[in-house]
């Protein structure tokens, strides 16, 4: 009986004391046809048209983290062009809001992946709940 009890306590406090398992998100952009698939613990959330880049420029292609954020940026480079909900994920690169909703679904940025501000805003959102270290994003052809 004492065997079966010391089992239980040691059961109990493994389960305390385990880490929960992390929330992942994941933001999966195809260039090919201008949209972004939004993955929460590997379901489909959210389906948005995004802009890319535009002849000229490029998005790069590949897996990344965020590496920061900011709820508002303008950017330094492009004649301070607002950038709500800024998520960065490659030096300059990144993802966020864009007034130029008819662009949307067409390439039209210097490289960055545009968003309608809604969306931009509730992404920003989950990848602040989840965290960077739990965030991906993957960027195809």
């Amino acid at each position: 009986m004492r065997h079966i009890l010391a089992a239980a306590a040691v059961a109990v406090t493994v389960m305390m004391t385990a880490p929960a398992q992390a929330a992942v998100v994941e933001a999966r952009i195809d260039l090919s046809d201008q949209s972004m698939r939004v993955y929460q613990n590997g379901f489909l959330r959210y389906t948005w048209k995004v802009s890319t880049a535009r002849r000229g420029y490029v998005t790069p292609t590949g897996t990344y983290g965020p590496t920061r954020m900011h709820k508002m940026w303008y950017s330094r480079k492009y004649h301070m062009s607002p950038m709500p909900h800024s998520i960065f994920f490659r030096g300059g690169y990144a993802i966020h809001g864009t007034n130029e909703l008819k662009r949307l679904g067409s390439p039209a940025s210097h490289g960055c992946v545009r968003l309608h501000p809604d969306n931009a805003r509730v992404l920003f959102g989950l990848v602040k709940s989840v965290g960077s270290n739990n965030t991906k994003i993957t960027i195809t052809r």
